[in-house]
């Protein structure tokens, strides 16, 4: 019987596999791939502790803290796409510009940052990030992984790739009692969320609003509840469950941990 209840649930999982489904167990079914690569700008913020780089319009706070380290970048507003594109991983090289590195290395970032509009200077000499430019504002230790800091700026091959994380999401609480605002990060697979819901054990799912950046929000009496949550990427519309995230003495300040993570 062991023998056939396991065969059965190989089946039902690999059944899962082909119609991209989520289980109740919080799983999903990777779909997001390496996308084509495109040209774009690459500048760079900060010193070469990348602590100017801290922070930052996603909301992840203290990016050591927070698993990014320096591999960072802040995105144009045509890639932050008002907050959606946090979290997003790509790969960059240099080319055409003597101040590359030789053989083009790659250098993997995250998006962690919105670089604003400057209208004040030409979108061709100073307003690097303004509309509709694909640029990214790269925390200076990245940067200098594939070209000279002296540079300034350099043309860039980019594509989006999946994010891979060690460890479940992780959720960092503010509010209060009547109002949770949830900050998400670590988030693998396309690294963004589109959307996302919150479980109280003694509620349904509550769905939350986009607040700003990576974080979510909703304006319910959670406290005192063991809370699960429901989060969709914005890119491979997978969605995963990640039940009693928090337990019931949960509190504002605190960062916790899932179980699972997109693939």
């Amino acid at each position: 019987m062991p023998a056939l209840v396991d065969s059965w649930r190989l089946s039902f999982f690999l059944a899962l596999a082909v119609i991209g489904k989520a289980t109740a167990a919080g799983y999903s079914t990777p779909v997001f791939r390496a996308t084509p690569w495109k040209l774009a700008y690459a500048t760079f913020y900060g010193d070469d502790s990348g602590s100017g780089t801290m922070g930052g319009a996603c909301g992840y706070g203290n990016l050591f803290n927070s698993g990014y380290g320096t591999a960072t970048a802040a995105l144009s507003s045509v890639l932050f796409n008002n907050g959606y594109g946090c979290g997003q991983c790509f790969q960059l090289r240099c080319v055409n510009s003597p101040l590359c590195y030789k053989g083009s290395p790659i250098t993997a970032i995250t998006a962690t940052n919105l670089c604003p509009p400057n209208w004040a200077q030409d979108s061709n000499n100073g307003g690097w990030c303004n509309p509709p430019r694909t640029h990214f504002d790269m925390a200076k230790p990245a940067f200098m992984k594939i070209a000279q800091w002296k540079a300034g700026i350099v043309p860039v091959m980019f594509r989006r790739v999946p994010c891979v994380r060690r460890g479940g999401v992780r959720f960092s609480f503010q509010g209060n009692g009547y109002w949770l605002l949830v900050y998400v990060m670590n988030v693998a697979g396309g690294g963004d969320i589109a959307r996302m819901w919150v479980k109280g054990s003694k509620t349904n799912w509550i769905s939350m609003s986009h607040n700003w950046g990576a974080s979510y929000q909703a304006f319910a009496t959670l406290g005192g509840q063991a809370l699960s949550f429901k989060i969709t990427s914005y890119t491979s519309h997978e969605t995963i469950i990640a039940y009693n995230v928090a337990p019931a003495n949960w509190q504002v300040g605190l960062t916790y941990t899932s179980k699972v993570n997109f693939h």
